[in-house]
């Protein structure tokens, strides 16, 4: 075997865990897409396509998770932290998970009302997803740790407004004199799952910045 040959073997590959990354924040800005056609859409037919088409983004996004993982145990040097690459890959892999969620109720619950609370969550999901898309891309050289952690900043503040409209789904709600109590439980279970999601892109971006703060 040639040095170079037993030296590229040692060397490590970022551009695979950094594409994988990247390929992963693109399907998560497809899924939130997705999922606000899916709320906008008043044909139940169609509704149905979207959410069919969230389920296959939500498989794909299995896929490029588990390529992570692989890669994970191939490489013998990575770019950052092992545990820190696995705790962004699960975190990541969580908010898809938890939007599938959200999609899955809107099904099964055959909630077929234009919900104008679940818009106003699609849209903090949306801005979420793109803040934290454009953190996992400056990722790549650090170069910009102020781009970072603006977005790691901007994701931690749509959380809170979402806990505040998640709060205001539920004074509506129980505060709604002709619903009835089936229609209540799944609608409050629609909301929580959607905040969640939330919650989720606050964690990944708490393991971004704490990935900053090692190797910046």
């Amino acid at each position: 075997m040639a040095f170079s040959s037993f030296i590229k073997i040692f060397l490590p590959k970022d551009r695979v865990f950094y594409g994988l990354f990247e390929e992963v924040a693109g399907v998560l800005t497809e899924m939130t897409q997705v999922f606000t056609q899916a709320v906008n859409e008043t044909n139940p037919q169609k509704r149905e396509t979207f959410i069919k088409k969230l389920e296959d983004l939500e498989h794909k996004n299995d896929d490029i998770t588990h390529r992570i993982f692989i890669e994970l145990g191939r490489n013998f040097i990575t770019p950052f932290d092992r545990e820190d690459i696995h705790m962004l890959a699960t975190s990541l892999d969580d908010i898809a998970d938890f939007l599938w969620g959200a999609a899955k109720r809107i099904h099964n619950y055959q909630i077929q009302d234009n919900d104008e609370l679940a818009k106003d969550f699609a849209d903090v999901i949306t801005r979420s997803v793109i803040a934290l898309s454009k953190a996992v891309k400056e990722l790549r050289d650090m170069k910009d740790l102020r781009a970072i952690t603006e977005s790691c900043v901007k994701i931690n503040s749509l959380e809170n407004e979402a806990d505040e409209l998640l709060d205001k789904a539920m004074l509506s709600l129980f505060s709604a004199p002709n619903i009835s109590a089936v229609e209540l439980i799944k609608k409050k279970d629609l909301y929580e799952m959607l905040e969640t999601v939330t919650d989720k892109c606050e964690d990944a971006a708490n393991v971004i910045e704490s990935i900053i703060i090692k190797y910046a």
